[in-house]
């Protein structure tokens, strides 16, 4: 038997053989996931599980899994097109061609770079428009949770391209400039770049940009108003505000966040919400969301994407240095030679490349995070069965299971690889006067 020639152990080409063996592999683990949870859900599809039928409606239960159902399925198309996609960007040449027709075009430097960034998230956002089009306005609008019309739905469109060009491109040649001129540690000064740009957003976000999109008006409900205020003040929270948005412009879905940070946080109602739960089921959901600040939830999920981004810039710092991080996903390196008229730096190319391959190489982490994030709203559910009814909080759940139209019976291998919340039987088998007839 004759051992294999050198080119097939070189560093590219095994980098090639990995890369594409992941791909695939992540294609079919996600595919039979989904699948796994079309046939759970429509098996289960003809009886509410027992705990719940005194609760949830024969109807609501079986549009819940009709909705889950077809989700799924336009999630298998979802899921093939991303593959090619990727795979069209990186092994089969295109982001290559894009970019050597960029440097025939406006030749090497900043100009050149940052137009390959803006060509390949427009491109991207053209491929992905169809996807976004068909789940707004024929899943959504089927399952009656749609609000947004073709005009309103286009203005969001315009506006989130225009922010990302005001707001991406300064910072995306501020990266690229330090790449180029910090020298070998370039990565830990784009870091705390990035890291300072996404704490300025989290205060930037609630007062500018949000605004935009919605509008937030002052709680006016007095009662509910003394209620929540109670609340925040035993569970020593200040806030700045409380607003309530205008949600059910776009969607019959609800919700309810905290946005900003420090003594600028603010506390955002949906409209939808406030119409769904009494006063007893918004302050227990708000005491739920208030559990994750007095766990430190928050602060450790943000220092926990300080020390990812950290290692993922210093990955990047390694890989841009090395021609097989190229050759081996496609793309031909620039010419960089000291001295060299014309020469093209491969910065962009480098970001480009690590922001296609990172999602394939860390795919098998998605279970992991799940379980964490799971841990800490089950935490989250007993402070707020603490702080304010446990009961409260349990007929709040099943009502925004219902309206939200959640499945109640997710297939459970699906739901440990991908739920960040727990599935609804777990989370009220906790709250067990939510299982009382």
């Amino acid at each position: 038997m004759q051992p294999p020639s050198a080119s097939l152990l070189s560093p590219s080409h095994l980098t090639t053989l990995v890369f594409a063996g992941l791909l695939l592999a992540g294609l079919a683990l996600r595919l039979w996931l989904a699948t796994r949870q079309i046939r759970h859900v429509a098996q289960h599809r003809g009886a509410v599980p027992t705990a719940f039928a005194h609760r949830i409606p024969l109807a609501a239960h079986q549009k819940a899994a009709d909705y889950t159902i077809a989700k799924a399925r336009f999630g298998l198309l979802e899921m093939a097109l991303a593959t090619a996609v990727v795979l069209g960007w990186t092994l089969l040449g295109g982001l290559d061609a894009l970019n050597q027709a960029l440097l025939s075009w406006l030749g090497g430097g900043m100009l050149q770079q940052l137009a390959l960034l803006g060509c390949f998230v427009l491109i991207g956002g053209a491929i992905d428009l169809p996807v976004a089009l068909y789940q707004t306005f024929v899943i959504e609008q089927r399952f009656g949770f749609n609000q947004m019309t073709p005009r309103l739905w286009l203005a969001d469109l315009l506006k989130s391209t225009l922010l990302g060009a005001v707001i991406g491109l300064p910072i995306a040649a501020l990266i690229l400039w330090l790449m180029g001129a910090a020298g070998p540690l370039w990565w830990l000064w784009a870091w705390g770049t990035w890291m300072g740009f996404n704490l300025l957003l989290m205060v930037v976000f609630p007062l500018f940009i949000a605004p935009l999109f919605n509008k937030f008006q002052p709680l006016e409900d007095e009662s509910l108003k003394a209620r929540v205020t109670a609340l925040m003040r035993r569970c020593g929270f200040a806030a700045k505000g409380l607003f309530v948005m205008d949600g059910s412009r776009r969607s019959a879905h609800a919700n309810a966040y905290f946005t900003g940070v420090g003594k600028a946080k603010r506390v955002v109602f949906y409209d939808t919400l406030l119409k769904q739960l009494s006063p007893g089921e918004v302050e227990a959901v708000l005491a739920h969301e208030l559990g994750h600040f007095k766990h430190k939830h928050i602060t450790r999920r943000l220092v926990g994407m300080f020390a990812i981004s950290l290692a993922g810039f210093a990955l990047l710092g390694w890989l841009s240095t090395r021609a097989w991080f190229y050759t081996g996903l496609g793309v031909q390196p620039n010419l960089m030679l000291p001295g060299l008229p014309g020469a093209a730096p491969n910065d962009a190319l480098a970001l480009l490349l690590f922001l296609l391959a990172a999602p394939v190489f860390t795919l098998f982490v998605t279970p992991v995070l799940a379980q964490l994030s799971r841990r800490h709203e089950f935490q989250a559910d007993a402070y707020a069965a603490a702080q304010s009814s446990g009961g409260d909080l349990a007929s709040a759940l099943l009502k925004l299971y219902e309206d939200n139209a959640s499945t109640l019976t997710p297939d459970p291998v699906f739901a440990k690889f991908y739920y960040s919340h727990p599935p609804a039987t777990e989370r009220l088998a906790r709250l067990p006067v939510a299982l009382q007839p």
